[in-house]
């Protein structure tokens, strides 16, 4: 039978035909799509004339759809629902795909083509596109190894492969862990607890195929449950078991393979020439150096934490009163700041969360798209890769603009947290090619019948996910190394947290966030109260966020610790973290930094991209308001539509006249009248 992944596909807009992919086919199609991929690159690097733009970079840019046919849907279907077999796939595809890699970028006689193309580019008659595509082949294919010679080639090549290998060893140990822990909870365990919350515990036991209710490492259940369960000790074996993923000591503990991954990591800058690896990292991105993003990260510290410190005693207080002694725990700081928020603001995330139905939001979502940049969003019947998932087509005036997919809910086999991916990006270098983006978060699945309802956190992440969907959807330039997110790491979150803003424009929240069993709208008192307490427990979601940026930039801003974990605890001494606050994410499940190059050395992308988000919505207020069309056209003209055709900071200085600074983010967080 023919291999749909080598076969033409007839789905509707081209979308991988999922029903009829096998886990068996990807192998061969993987080796196939490689070999034809090594056929293009023979044909550029052999072509017997002097090198063009067009018999180089465009040649370049052309090669390789086959093997996107067969990657774009395997690790979307990895990522989403993992199994044994893609697991073991995974395992193999990854050296070969770094090798592949290599054979790329470190290709020598490749690179002398781009280099002769470099030095005449102002020769050769290039648009403005061009030669920026040109600059970063160039500075790719430098920053690959593509110079190196002799064994230090040899030897970068090795460390690419075995990188390779452990990011996705680090990437499976963590699901593992997530998936095989959960706690059962017995009828008295149930006390306290929210009904909703008591549903997605038995909606998570049904899928473990056990009785009762279950509490599980879902972030959308595990962190609700610390919110309101009044059992401590409950408290403190979930929280434990949260934060000891890929530290159990048992065959998927990641603690020795994130050491091996800063060791490779400042060997591969050292090979290129670099001090360390935060200073090749960071050379590309918008901070420049180490120290710049230190200086940011400090900024936003000392208030933080000051803050932080003050909570933390109200907090004591309060749970001394409850006649718990001793000092407050990090399983104890949801419990009592859910109890402080509903006493001092009156707003109980109970009565709060019916009015935040999943549908609801997500048309919320797509209306401020239609408002701001004419979009309009139709449901799409499609073979697609659960069926949990659902499609959209997204059009504008009539004109096809993309295919939008969300996978909303957790299950087994599905990696933690929230992304934005592209099936397909946008290009127009082989006719006009428009995206195929797809959202993927991890709420809680409701009951058969019921609908899903989200936490504010909840609602927040899916607005932060739809922004980077629309940098991708409204992509408009010819190339796609430089089309929808393919910028600066420290700008690209500037989209999707950007977006987050109009969750909290009263007039959204009015129409959209409507009770899920009588249809009335938020209660304007309720409403109030919401956006009253948008900075609460600011100082402990700063602290916890900062103090993994920091910890993430000092593992590679100098020698590799020899023992991560004993470095962790000395950067968190040094700039006094509190007691009852840990990492966001601790070294052992720290995804962003140690399941690829990504975020590495780069977490504190998050606050670098809220610098600027802040003062453009400020932007937006400073105009005719939250839906005005002229910054909405300038927003999509300068950034939304560009991706990487210019530098970052060009890009956000042309929308908006200027770079900001940090005191729009403090004012964000309200963190800029803390003592």
């Amino acid at each position: 039978m023919t291999n749909p992944l080598l076969s033409q596909w007839t789905t509707p807009f081209e979308l991988p035909p999922f029903a009829a992919i096998k886990d068996s086919d990807f192998a061969p199609g993987l080796e196939q799509a490689l070999s034809e991929a090594r056929a293009e690159l023979a044909a550029i690097t052999e072509y017997p004339e002097d090198p063009t733009f067009a018999n180089t970079i465009d040649a370049l840019e052309r090669m390789g759809e086959g093997l996107n046919k067969v990657l774009a849907p395997f690790y979307t279907l990895a990522g989403v629902d993992s199994n044994p077999a893609r697991e073991e796939l995974q395992r193999e595809f990854s050296p070969k795909l770094a090798a592949w890699g290599s054979e790329v970028m470190m290709n020598r006689a490749l690179f002398a083509r781009i280099e002769a193309l470099w030095q005449a580019r102002d020769t050769l008659g290039l648009d403005a596109e061009q030669m920026r595509v040109l600059e970063l082949n160039r500075r790719g294919f430098v920053r690959a190894g593509a110079q190196l010679e002799g064994a230090e080639y040899d030897r970068l090549k090795e460390v690419k492969e075995r990188l390779a290998v452990l990011g996705t060893q680090f990437t499976q140990n963590l699901l593992a862990d997530e998936r095989d822990w959960f706690m059962d909870l017995g009828t008295e365990d149930l006390e306290g607890l929210p009904d909703f919350v008591i549903a997605t515990a038995r909606a998570a036991a049904e899928e473990k195929g056990r009785d009762g209710h279950v509490l599980t490492l879902s972030r959308s259940l595990i962190v609700p449950f610390l919110q309101f369960s009044p059992r401590r000790d409950l408290r403190e074996t979930a929280y434990e078991a949260w934060v000891a993923r890929g530290a159990n000591g048992n065959e998927t503990d990641n603690r020795e393979i994130a050491a091996e991954i800063l060791a490779l990591r400042a060997e591969r800058a050292k090979l290129l020439g670099y001090e360390n690896f935060a200073t090749y990292k960071l050379e590309t991105e918008m901070a420049k150096t180490p120290q710049a993003v230190r200086d940011l990260l400090m900024q936003v510290w000392e208030p933080a934490r000051t803050q932080a410190d003050a909570d933390a005693a109200a907090l004591t207080q309060m749970m001394h009163g409850d006649g718990v002694n001793g000092d407050l725990e990090a399983w104890d700081w949801r419990y009592y700041s859910e109890k402080r928020r509903a006493a001092e603001h009156d707003l109980d995330e109970a009565a709060l969360k019916p009015y935040l139905q999943l549908d609801a939001m997500i048309t919320a979502a797509f209306d401020c798209a239609t408002r701001l940049f004419g979009l309009e969003f139709a449901p799409l019947e499609a073979d697609l890769h659960h069926p949990d998932a659902r499609a959209w087509e997204v059009t504008r005036d009539g004109r096809h603009i993309a295919v939008f997919i969300g996978d909303y809910f957790a299950r087994s086999g599905k990696r933690s947290g929230a992304w934005c991916s592209a099936l397909r990006s946008q290009q127009k270098l082989k006719g006009d090619i428009r995206p195929h983006v797809i959202n993927v978060c991890n709420f809680a699945k409701p009951a058969a019948g019921t609908p899903a309802l989200l936490s504010y956190d909840d609602a927040r992440t899916l607005f932060h996910e739809f922004g980077h969907a629309l940098h991708q959807m409204l992509s408009d330039v010819t190339y796609e190394m430089i089309s929808g997110t393919s910028v600066a790491r420290d700008f690209v979150e500037l989209p999707s947290q950007l977006y987050e803003h109009w969750l909290e424009v009263p007039e959204v929240l009015k129409k959209h966030a409507c009770h899920a069993e009588t249809g009335e709208p938020m209660p304007e008192a309720l409403l109030e109260k919401l956006l009253a307490a948008a900075t609460f427990d600011q100082g402990f979601a700063t602290v916890e966020y900062v103090a993994s940026a920091l910890v993430d930039l000092e593992f590679h801003d100098g020698p590799a610790p020899a023992d991560p974990m004993e470095a962790q605890t000395a950067i968190l001494e040094k700039i006094g973290m509190p007691h009852a606050i840990r990492m966001r994410h601790a070294t052992p499940h720290f995804a962003h930094v140690f399941a690829g190059d990504g975020y590495s050395s780069a977490y504190y992308s998050y606050m670098w991209s809220e610098v600027m988000d802040a003062d453009a919505f400020a932007a937006f207020e400073e105009a005719g308001g939250a839906f005005d069309p002229e910054v909405a056209a300038r927003l999509e003209s300068h950034i939304l539509s560009t991706g990487g055709l210019r530098e970052a900071d060009q890009l956000y200085t042309e929308f908006r006249g200027r770079l900001p600074g940090v005191e729009a983010l403090l004012k964000g967080r309200g963190l800029d009248r803390v003592a």
